[in-house]
């Protein structure tokens, strides 16, 4: 019983891993440990990629946060705007080269 076990997962591994295993060896009979050693490099890609992308979301939300937070801020807004109403009053010149 536990043999079938061990041997019923392993087929379903192999199944689930059907276009990874053709790709390292296409021809061949896969030995129960290859297919393991598979499942087990693939797996931990997976988990690689998901810690790529919660990290980048992680930045994504902090970015967001600092922007609310600047938002807040009425400082920052009524110096932006001071900036815009300064530049409306001495427009820079624009060089033309004809």
């Amino acid at each position: 019983l536990r043999r079938e076990r061990i041997n019923s997962s392993i087929e379903q591994l192999k199944a689930l891993l059907g276009p990874e295993l053709l790709k390292q060896q296409p021809d061949s009979k896969m030995e129960k440990a290859d297919i393991l050693e598979m499942t087990v490099c693939f797996l931990l890609q997976l988990m690689q990629q998901n810690q790529q992308q919660r990290r980048e979301l992680n930045q994504a939300k902090q970015a967001e946060a600092d922007f609310d937070d600047k938002l807040k801020d009425p400082g920052i807004v009524l110096n932006t705007c001071q900036t815009i109403k300064d530049e409306e009053k001495n427009p820079k010149v624009l060089w033309r080269p004809w």
